[in-house]
């Protein structure tokens, strides 16, 4: 009879425990094989000079409706059980970071990542764009190129490409791959040998 009480005891605690948040999904994430085509279109060529970059040459979070800008957008967007004022910013929910696995509940502990990061793009080809275009490449809502993730996390990252630095959770490197992959495909941006190898292997994955 114990035993029974305790066992339902249990599952009471397991139908109450809150499910994990989803994880975020940026839109137009490719499937693996539409991805593997899309790298193999991607023109290989050595990482371009960094010389004139800098990231006010790619106007950021800038206003995308009312009171909402890009930073509010996405954190609005990726968040779960979210309260947001009428500043748009959100005062309370919670986060999933699935570079590495954490939940926050404070938005001050999240930063908005740009997969392909603006100094990679620059040296990549961004350096011809217009401003407008980097404008619009700083603040892609429609591309898989603005993910919600943990802050420190993402300073590790720093402007690094998928051949030094990869998701702490090796699970993602299927996702991370073809949110790369997509970004530069839809902005013609090259690649090096050594970061389309590393994003080979990690579709490998998927």
């Amino acid at each position: 009879m114990a035993s029974l009480i305790a066992s339902l005891l249990l599952s009471s605690l397991a139908l109450a425990a809150p499910a994990p948040a989803p994880a975020p999904s940026p839109p137009g994430i490719p499937s693996a094989s539409t991805a593997q085509s899309q790298l193999a279109a991607l023109t290989v060529a050595p990482q371009g000079s960094s010389e004139g970059y800098s990231r006010d040459l790619f106007p950021h979070w800038i206003t995308t409706s009312g009171a909402c800008n890009t930073r509010e957008t996405v954190l609005n967007r990726d968040g779960t059980n979210l309260v947001i004022g009428s500043d748009c910013y959100p005062d309370s929910g919670s986060w999933y970071s699935p570079y590495d696995g954490a939940t926050w509940t404070a938005a001050s502990d999240v930063d908005i990542d740009h997969v392909v990061p603006l100094s990679n793009a620059w040296k990549s080809g961004a350096s011809s764009w217009t401003t407008a275009k980097r404008q619009d490449f700083a603040n892609d809502l429609q591309n898989p190129q603005l993910i919600a993730v943990t802050d420190n996390v993402n300073q590790a990252k720093g402007d690094s490409g998928p051949e030094e630095w990869k998701p702490p959770l090796q699970s993602y490197h299927c996702t991370y791959a073809r949110m790369w992959i997509k970004v530069k495909y839809v902005y013609d941006l090259t690649v090096t040998q050594a970061e389309k190898n590393a994003l080979v292997q990690m579709l490998d994955t998927c």
